[in-house]
């Protein structure tokens, strides 16, 4: 299982808001609308960029995954 810290390039300490941030660059920049020619890999990245937001966002989801 991937690092959802690594995922986001966010340091384990980082608040929601850089958390929020860095989940709307990765997102934007892996969207598969934005990525014709590399439809699988950007699908799976985006997959992937979402639930590490979803787990680090939610304070439950993140102290049970740290």
């Amino acid at each position: 299982m991937k690092n959802y810290y690594d995922i986001l390039e966010v340091p384990k300490d980082a608040s929601a808001a850089v958390i929020r941030k860095a989940y709307l660059r990765k997102s934007l920049k892996y969207h598969p609308d934005k990525n014709p020619n590399n439809l699988e890999e950007s699908k799976a990245k985006f997959i992937e960029i979402g639930e590490a937001n979803e787990t680090l966002s939610d304070p439950t989801k993140r102290r049970i995954y740290d």
